[in-house]
C-alpha cells in the first residue's frame, strides 16, 4: 500500500484495486479509496491472526462467522475472547495484556476509517496504560444463515436487497 502514496500524500483513489481481500480495508476493497488508515486495518487483521494463530479466511465450525475477524468479534461481545487465543502463547502474557491486544486489533478493523486509530496511536496503546475505547462492529463480518433461509450469508444489520445487476464487459 505504501508504494501507492506520493511523497506528501495522505490519501487517494485508484481504479485498480490490488492486494489480498482479507487484509484490505473496506473503503479500499469496495471503492478504491486508500488512506493512512487503510494500513491500520491490515495491521489489525494481522494482529488478530498472530494472537489466534489462525488465518482470517479460516472456517470456524463452532461460529456463525465466516472469518476470523467476525469470530473474534463474537467472542469479544460474549466476554469469551480468551477462547480464541493460541495455546502456544501459554503463560507468556497476562490475560489483561492479551485482552488489550485483542481490543487493539478490533479497534484497527473498524468499518469506518475515521473510527480506526492511527498507527502512532496504536503504538501508544501498546506502550501506555490507558483506558482503550470500546470497539464497534468491525467491517466484513459475514454470517452464515441456516440452510433453507433466503440468503446464504449476510452482513449483520446492514443488508440491502439489490434486484438489479449490471455487467459491462470491457477489454483490458
Amino acid at each position: 500500500m505504501a508504494r501507492i502514496f506520493g511523497g506528501d500524500q495522505t490519501e487517494g483513489d485508484t481504479k485498480r484495486v490490488g492486494g489480498t481481500y482479507g487484509y484490505m480495508s473496506p473503503e479500499y476493497a469496495m471503492h478504491g479509496h486508500f488512506s493512512m488508515k487503510s494500513d491500520v486495518y491490515s495491521f489489525g487483521v494481522l494482529l488478530l491472526e498472530i494472537i489466534t494463530d489462525k488465518k482470517n479466511s479460516n472456517y470456524f465450525a463452532d461460529s456463525p462467522s465466516l472469518n476470523l475477524v467476525g469470530h473474534v468479534w463474537e467472542l469479544w461481545n460474549e466476554d469469551r475472547a480468551m477462547e480464541v487465543v493460541d495455546s502456544a502463547l501459554g503463560d507468556s502474557y497476562s490475560t489483561d495484556d492479551i485482552l488489550k491486544y485483542i481490543q487493539i486489533g478490533l479497534l484497527c478493523v473498524q468499518e469506518h476509517a475515521t473510527h480506526r486509530p492511527t498507527m502512532a496511536t496504536v503504538i501508544s496503546m501498546f506502550s501506555n496504560e490507558t483506558t482503550l475505547p470500546s470497539p464497534n462492529q468491525p467491517a466484513f463480518i459475514e454470517k452464515r444463515v441456516k440452510k433453507g433461509d433466503e440468503r446464504s450469508s449476510s452482513t449483520e444489520g446492514t443488508n440491502s436487497i439489490n434486484g438489479v445487476t449490471v455487467t459491462m464487459i470491457q477489454a483490458r
